[in-house]
């Protein structure tokens, strides 16, 4: 049995947990097996850079960040160009796949790198996909690896305001990962106690945001939370066609949406205003003990369906079930947050605002 592995798109925690889990199991199904670790994700499927990998690269690496392999980002949507030199990269991973001979391989990505998975699996090479994003946002799981410790340092980062906002009375903005889904900004805030929640999902208006702000003031609470993602959008913005908001961004003198919003509450209010943006701290350090049993049984069910020769499918969790889901079913879907979830209602009967 020779099996290919790769790590693609953002790193996250648990990677190497997954890998590890992945990588044990096989060893303990096969008596002969090879196993091949692509350097930087899909670059190396590409350009054949690889190495294998022998049973102790799996032993010591459950609780480490990051991952082993390295990681780079290959847009699904350029896939299909060729390179700088007129390089087809899909035929050249077909080519180093078939050059290995593998049986099999395993990829470990998100939402764009899955949408690779199912191309390649669709051209006939046998795929088995693990499923990794500190978003939360793939179709087809409850849960990603990566997830509850992203949210777990965006909650310590809201925890460690609280005390700075609390002195000064200041409005703080944490602004957390998350373009077009805001399920980490929701359990984050929810874990933080913010007081305001802004998510891509849930357009906000500004006069709602300073109204929170000043009814909190008024009730003897002279200063405020606010988690912010980073594809939150005002109303206004949200009725733009994707053009005309596109070419707002580029021409936006702020760095990010978190600083416009800054200017319009310090505007609409008088009251200070700082943003904190954590940044790819989210992505780092060790995972978490839930990440690190999810990932390990994630890996374990990868092994076993490439046991049963049983390709083209993603391991998932489906009500605390690891299963598998067809790659052909799930990719390039984006699972988001519904405004009128339970979830959304239970934080607004909290007393939580989402600008809306």
């Amino acid at each position: 049995m020779r099996v290919g592995m790769l790590t693609s798109g953002g790193d996250c925690q648990a990677l190497n947990a997954t890998m590890r889990g992945v990588g044990k199991a096989l060893f303990n199904l096969f008596d002969d097996l090879e196993i091949y670790g692509f350097e930087s994700g899909y670059h190396g499927l590409i350009y054949s850079e690889y190495h294998k990998m022998e049973r102790s690269d799996f032993s010591g690496i459950l609780n480490i960040g990051g991952t082993i392999l390295g990681t780079s980002r290959t847009p699904f949507k350029t896939i299909n160009e060729p390179d700088e030199n007129g390089l087809d990269k899909v035929e050249a991973m077909k080519h180093t796949y078939r050059q290995l001979r593998l049986d099999c391989l395993v990829v470990l990505g998100g939402n764009g790198s899955l949408k690779t998975a199912n191309l390649l699996s669709q051209s006939g090479l046998n795929v088995v996909a693990c499923p990794k994003t500190i978003d939360n946002d793939l179709w087809g799981t409850d849960m990603t690896f990566g997830f509850h410790s992203a949210v777990n340092i965006a909650t310590e980062a809201i925890d460690c305001i609280h005390t700075t906002a609390a002195s000064h009375k200041r409005v703080f903005i944490v602004e957390i990962m998350g373009h077009k889904v805001g399920l980490m900004t929701l359990y984050a805030g929810l874990a933080g106690g913010a007081d305001i929640i802004l998510i891509p999902e849930i357009p906000y208006h500004i006069d709602a945001v300073c109204n929170k702000i000043l009814e909190r003031y008024k009730y003897g609470s002279k200063f405020s939370i606010i988690a912010v993602a980073e594809g939150a959008i005002s109303y206004e913005d949200s009725l733009k066609s994707k053009k005309d908001y596109k070419k707002k961004l580029a021409e936006r003198k702020y760095p990010s949406v978190s600083y416009e919003l800054a200017d319009e509450v310090f505007k609409r209010t008088g009251i200070e205003v700082r943003v904190t943006v954590p940044g790819h701290t989210q992505r780092g350090g060790a995972p978490v003990p839930y990440d690190r049993v999810l990932a390990t049984r994630f890996g374990i069910e990868a092994a076993q369906l490439i046991k049963k020769q049983d390709f083209g499918n993603m391991v998932a969790l489906v009500k605390n079930d690891i299963v598998k889901v067809p790659l052909k079913d799930i990719a390039g879907k984006l699972k988001y947050v519904n405004p009128d979830s339970q979830i959304v209602k239970e934080a607004k009967l909290l007393g939580i605002s989402f600008g809306d």
